[in-house]
């Protein structure tokens, strides 16, 4: 048999492969949080969610709501280099990200070890 038969059989049973493979994991909700961003982030949105009264008298100004601070805790970017900081409660983490109206905004969560408090909202430039 020749390479490029053989390579065409490899190729149609790898593609089987993976596509079985993705079906179960697809069904099973399994999801690759390997590197430091998404394993922070999963693990805030993971744990019950506080919010002191500093965040909340940012929500009662109007222009930021709870559905934009899940969405930038989806899909916003941890700030390392300010964030990991020891504090009580847990450990600071400095969140950048853009609400659904797409404005930045920077959020500040204390992770502690059985809940996640948001303790500061800015708008950022």
């Amino acid at each position: 048999m020749k390479f490029y038969a053989r390579f065409a059989y490899y190729i149609f049973g790898f593609a089987i492969g993976i596509f079985f493979v993705s079906m179960m994991w697809s069904q099973k909700g399994v999801s690759c949080n390997y590197f430091p961003n998404a394993r922070v982030l999963n693990d805030i949105r993971q744990k019950p969610f506080y919010y002191s009264t500093q965040a909340d008298s940012t929500f009662a100004q109007g222009w930021i709501d709870k559905n934009d601070i899940k969405y930038v805790l989806t899909k916003g970017d941890v700030d390392f280099s300010k964030s990991n900081v020891s504090v009580k409660g847990g450990k600071l983490y400095v969140i950048s990200g853009e609400t659904t109206k797409n404005q930045a905004v920077v959020l500040e969560v204390v992770n502690g070890s059985d809940k996640a408090l948001l303790r500061k909202i800015e708008k950022s430039k």
